[in-house]
């Protein structure tokens, strides 16, 4: 812990680091998502195992985040993060010098479980590193770097894959990762693990949570391609469920458990945990939801899409520095107030969308969005974290970033449900109304008014049914994403209701004296 008076220059550059090897975890995520057919055709992989190349990854960070503060405790934080960055580049090389399906899988799992440590370790050094005072400045460094990463995954992405060979999307986290590594072990505050707690280590908890969690995640991930009441869907989510309970009431009985689940008792903490998890849906689910329509709708090329969504990233930059000074100044409950309702409204701009919308007609979305971004990431992060001593901010950090991760693996099953559920739906729907000559379709389809009009007085024949097909299924396309798009918005509304219920926190006086003793 450092006093009052500051933290050391060298605490913030080891801290630095640290957002660099976090940022790295959450980048790898988007950009290899980017190349997975090169990297399919490349290693001979079917495409329909394909997709185990991301779960693989989210499986094991989703297990480890948790973790994170029972580890911290063994290695210190220091050491902790040291390591996992250290393992995360490794895993990356590895990943770049696979020969086929399954060398890659075991090396994402390793990278995953890694990357799961960095990202939870970064948002606890905040409390643990610096004084109060800092906490504002240091948070907003670590939530520009973990909220910017989405947002230009798909620009690093497309540059990497146009560029260069698929191995480089790998390849490109080891330099920064034995850099940043070598810096936080010069630079972080040095502690003593406390290796005794490895014996007390609950097996048959730490078993539990991992059934729970992987199994929650497969089942998310199926969910849109085989429906939410299949027997495979049905039985994961089960199986999480029990598992999931059981793990509850074994660690609650015990007096070390692996993860602190005694911190949910504290309300403000709490909603905290629900605002991280809201924003992890509306979040992932905008990153997500982008280059979908840019991709399969506008035809964009990734790297066009990253110029696009640039927008985000900008808008998230320049509002940082006025999130910090503001959240000093400014109840923390009126900024969440503005920062979710603002997020709300910019995804639900983006639900009026046609199948000519570009650039110009996305921009104010994303700029609401952006901005709203640290509002709803900083006072969050403060409102769950600070009022915790010393000994439990890695634990408490550790479910509040989990809560995050399992908002976006939620929301992307939603949306893909809705997008692939509804789209054709929507297309016969829309087909329907043209057959009928209804003009008002004209826009969404893309094609003149006066030829609607006219269609229920000509004969429509096999090549004209031929040409309007695939425009009629653009547009059930177009509207299925903007009823997803609807539904973010819906959501993130959501969160405005938990605001009243936020306890009034301490003086910051206050604070500043728990954060010291």
């Amino acid at each position: 812990m450092t006093d009052e008076g500051g933290a050391t220059a060298g605490t913030w550059v080891g801290f630095s680091a640290m957002t660099l090897g976090m940022f790295m975890a959450v980048l790898d995520i988007q950009i290899v998502v980017t190349s997975l057919p090169d990297i399919s055709e490349a290693l001979s992989i079917e495409p329909d195992r394909m997709s185990w190349v991301q779960t693989a990854y989210l499986i094991a960070e989703v297990i480890a985040i948790p973790l994170t503060g029972l580890l911290t405790r063994v290695f210190s934080l220091r050491w902790l993060f040291v390591g996992a960055l250290t393992l995360f580049t490794v895993a990356s090389a590895a990943c770049a010098a696979s020969h086929g399906f399954e060398t890659l899988i075991v090396a994402r799992v390793v990278q995953g479980f890694a990357g799961g440590v960095l990202i939870p370790s970064v948002f606890s050094a905040v409390f643990l590193l610096f004084p109060f005072r800092q906490q504002g400045i240091a948070t907003t460094l670590a939530g520009v770097m973990a909220v910017l990463a989405p947002t230009v995954g798909p620009l690093v992405g497309g540059w990497i894959t146009q560029t260069y060979s698929w191995h480089w999307l790998f390849l490109v986290n080891v330099a920064p990762g034995i850099v940043a590594a070598a810096i936080a072990a010069r630079f972080l505050p040095r502690e003593a693990g406390e290796y005794t707690h490895v014996r007390t280590l609950d097996v048959a908890s730490l078993i539990l949570m991992a059934i729970a969690l992987a199994a929650l995640e497969i089942g998310l991930k199926d969910a849109p391609k085989h429906g939410w009441v299949s027997l495979r869907v049905l039985g994961l989510l089960a199986l999480s469920l029990i598992a999931g309970f059981a793990f509850v009431r074994r660690s609650l009985g015990r007096s070390q458990p692996i993860v602190d689940l005694s911190a949910l008792a504290d309300r403000n903490f709490a909603i905290g945990c629900f605002l991280s998890f809201t924003l992890g849906i509306g979040l992932y689910g905008s990153v997500y939801l982008m280059p979908v329509f840019l991709g399969f709708v506008r035809e964009h090329g990734p790297l066009d899409i990253g110029h696009i969504m640039l927008v985000t990233g900008v808008a998230q930059l320049v509002t940082a520095p006025i999130a910090v000074e503001l959240e000093r100044r400014v109840d923390g409950r009126l900024l969440m107030l503005a920062g979710f309702a603002l997020f709300a409204v910019g995804l639900g701009l983006s639900a009026f969308q046609t199948s000519e919308t570009d650039f110009d007609e996305m921009l104010v979305p994303q700029i609401l969005r952006g901005s709203a971004i640290m509002f709803c990431l900083l006072p969050p992060t403060r409102l769950a974290l600070c009022q915790f001593p010393p000994e439990r901010v890695a634990d408490a950090s550790g479910l509040f970033n989990l809560m995050r991760n399992l908002g976006g693996a939620i929301g992307l099953a939603l949306i893909d449900t809705v997008i692939y559920g509804r789209a054709p739906i929507l297309a016969e729907e829309i087909g329907q109304r043209l057959k009928s000559g209804d003009v008002s379709v004209a826009p969404l389809v893309g094609i003149p008014a006066e030829t609607i009009a006219t269609a229920t007085t000509r004969t429509i024949d096999a090549a004209m049914i031929e040409t309007v097909r695939p425009l009629v299924e653009r547009a059930g396309l177009v509207s299925a994403i903007n009823e997803a798009w609807a539904m973010l918005a819906v959501i993130t509304a959501l969160a405005l209701l938990a605001l009243p219920f936020v306890r009034g926190q301490k003086s910051r006086a206050a604070f500043a004296t728990l954060r010291t003793t």
